[in-house]
């Protein structure tokens, strides 16, 4: 089955062109406040010499957690190391990774909520000291070593910051929450986009694009590669609004950026619970979703614009989902 074009989790197809990813602070489009904070914090950082704080990135998924720390790197001057929590299983992965950095570093660790509580704890030492203290050998004959590590700024990112420690959370000295987009800002990633890949796109076709992109920037990149295919067999090869409508129309996203999953997920507590209020493990099961996927990936854009409510007794479909859905609206006592 073929996963949902409106996902916001990563597809193999997003790296179609890395020529997209902005280098800079300067080219990066929207979070206006963060863009500004840590402008400041690298130059100053730059100034003393020293590495720049440890950055947490949190915020739903696609909103450029993963450019912005490719972007920090760049603007300090340094390499940068990647790796992600599910790929840190033991101490020694984290201290293989931690090992092999050099002076000024930055080293990212994607959906760092997923390291193991075992595994996190050695790095209180790492952000705090810059030293390794790892654990060798068996039971009895086992001792403790102490490595000397170069100093580096660790940037983590997560779309759960809840699930954090706060040991873990505490040591990280600049957070950043990453926000959804607005039209405008997703209307100038659009014509970004055409700009870097040579193909040209209409100021309408653009807003287009914006409107469905549900407030996420990887989603207008996919959703342009996509339209531009449909600009190219059926036109010369230019995005103007027909185009674009014909090609998201084709692709079932509608002019609220929702999808047939977001309709069978709305219709769903509409037919099967009244519109709520409904546990998050009741819809889960109805649909056959995970309650985790359902929280992460579906809901938190249909709460962003008001279909979906959250209340202490569940969650809840709006009389503003109702009308986007042409289904009558009965209100409740």
């Amino acid at each position: 089955m073929d996963e949902r074009i409106l996902t916001q989790n990563s597809l193999a197809e997003d790296n179609f062109d890395n020529r997209i990813r902005p280098q800079t602070l300067d080219e990066y489009i929207g979070q206006s406040e963060n863009k500004e904070n840590l402008s400041i914090f690298i130059k100053a950082a730059k100034m003393r010499g020293e590495p720049l704080d440890h950055v947490l990135l949190y915020g739903p998924p696609g909103l450029g957690k993963t450019t912005l720390a490719g972007i920090i790197a760049n603007e300090l001057g340094v390499n940068i190391k990647t790796s992600s929590g599910p790929a840190i299983e033991k101490s020694g992965d984290l201290a293989a990774v931690l090992s092999s950095l050099e002076e000024g570093d930055v080293l990212f660790i994607d959906e760092i909520h997923r390291i193991p509580r075992f595994v996190e704890e050695i790095l209180y030492s790492a952000m705090e000291d810059y030293t390794l203290d790892i654990i060798v050998g068996n039971d009895s004959s086992s001792r403790s070593i102490k490595i000397d590590l170069p100093p580096f700024t660790l940037v983590g990112a997560t779309t759960r910051a809840g699930d954090l420690t706060s040991p873990l959370r505490d040591r990280f000295g600049i957070t950043c929450k990453l926000n959804f987009y607005n039209q405008n800002e997703l209307k100038m990633i659009a014509n970004r986009t055409s700009r870097v890949l040579d193909c040209p796109i209409t100021d309408d076709a653009a807003l287009e694009l914006a409107l469905r992109s549900r407030g996420t920037p990887r989603i207008t990149n996919r959703l342009f590669k996509r339209v531009r295919d449909y600009a190219l067999v059926m036109g010369d090869g230019k995005i103007d609004i027909n185009i674009a409508k014909i090609a998201l129309d084709k692709l079932k996203v509608d002019r609220l950026g929702l999808d047939d999953t977001d309709y069978h997920l709305l219709k769903s507590i509409i037919d099967r619970f009244n519109g709520g209020p409904v546990g998050i493990e009741a819809i889960a099961s109805s649909i056959g979703e995970e309650q985790s996927t359902i929280e992460d990936v579906y809901e938190p854009y249909l709460l962003q614009i008001g279909l979906l409510k959250r209340t202490s007794r569940g969650r809840m479909v709006t009389e503003k989902a109702y009308e986007h859905l042409n289904i009558p609206y009965n209100k409740k006592s």
